[in-house]
């Protein structure tokens, strides 16, 4: 019954959010993976333009990263997510087994809490009777006041999916320049211009990161630009080191 009314709660929240609400689930999955993509297909168009290396080697170099990289990236966020949820069920789990085999332990624990809240006397029993009355609402407030675990509304293999995607989406940005470059070969300053588009996708990228953490968007656009700017920095100057030293 109880499990129900808990169930309740969650699909009410679902439907308001709605679609929006599923998305700004995911959305930090989405900044964290868009960042990363961009900061290091950047810095393999930075190299191979430290390096003078041509168009095509650019673009080989840059898609393998693009999927090589994201799904790597995919494949640790999704066993970060998925270990995150065993955890929260194996204490979950205890604290069943705990609340079944020593009740009295568990129930002073939760009378120490609502102690620390304020209540005291009969009405301090009566809470710890009422929590205490049903086995279900009793682990769940062990699990949020003791141990301060709340589940996760991610599934594992969405918040890989999100990486993946973000990865690539944003990832190919600094690539799109050269794409067009082979297929019409103008007299491009390549270099700047994927550089160019690339510092849109950061700020883009930032401003998305200052909302889902709360901070000063002009904050997280200079983070974010920066971040970008010491990856590619570093980038050019190895290309640029490695070309006249190997090709010297």
């Amino acid at each position: 019954m109880h499990h129900h009314h808990h169930h309740n709660e969650a699909d009410f929240h679902g439907n308001t959010q709605g679609f929006v609400g599923r998305l700004q689930a995911y959305i930090s999955e989405f900044v964290y993976g868009g960042i990363d993509g961009a900061v290091t297909t950047f810095a393999v168009v930075a190299g191979a333009a430290g390096a003078g290396l041509s168009t095509v080697t650019v673009l080989i170099l840059g898609f393998a990263n693009l999927i090589a990289d994201g799904f790597s990236m995919a494949v640790g966020a999704y066993l970060s997510a998925k270990t995150e949820d065993e955890a929260y069920q194996k204490t979950l789990d205890q604290e069943y087994w705990e609340v079944e085999n020593i009740p009295d332990v568990e129930r002073q624990e939760i009378r120490e809490i609502y102690q620390a809240k304020g209540f005291e006397g009969d009405l301090l029993e009566q809470v710890v009777d009422t929590i205490c009355a049903d086995k279900d609402r009793w682990v769940d407030d062990m699990m949020k006041s003791e141990l301060f675990l709340f589940p996760s509304n991610k599934q594992p293999i969405w918040v890989a999916l999100w990486t993946f995607i973000s990865f690539n989406l944003v990832g190919v940005i600094p690539l799109t320049v050269y794409i067009w470059h082979a297929t019409d070969p103008a007299g491009l300053p390549l270099f700047q211009w994927s550089a160019g588009l690339t510092a849109l996708a950061f700020m883009v990228i930032g401003y998305l990161k200052a909302k889902v953490n709360g901070q000063s968007i002009f904050r997280s656009l200079v983070e974010t630009l920066s971040l970008g700017a010491i990856a590619a920095v570093l980038a050019y100057a190895a290309g640029d080191f490695l070309a006249d030293w190997l090709l010297a």
